[in-house]
């Protein structure tokens, strides 16, 4: 669900609630700003969402740099 911040100051005991059940981002200015999620959600499928994202011939120092957005290598 996807809600303004004017929106969840509002009613925020509602999308508290709500919480519970679905992911609730929250936007200001057009822009996702947080996320509002329940704590006893699975979170192994997110950990499972994670695999493979990285070539299996990346190094660490080669996610390192990207992750910290150096695009040239340091030798």
């Amino acid at each position: 669900m996807l809600i303004t911040a004017t929106e969840f100051k509002k009613n925020i005991g509602k999308y508290l609630m709500l919480a519970e059940d679905e992911d609730i981002f929250i936007t200001k200015n057009g822009k996702s700003i947080a996320k509002l999620t329940s704590i006893t959600k699975d979170k192994v499928n997110t950990a499972k969402s994670l695999f493979g994202i990285l070539p299996a011939d990346a190094s660490l120092e080669e996610a390192r740099e990207e992750r910290l957005g150096r695009h040239e290598r340091i030798d």
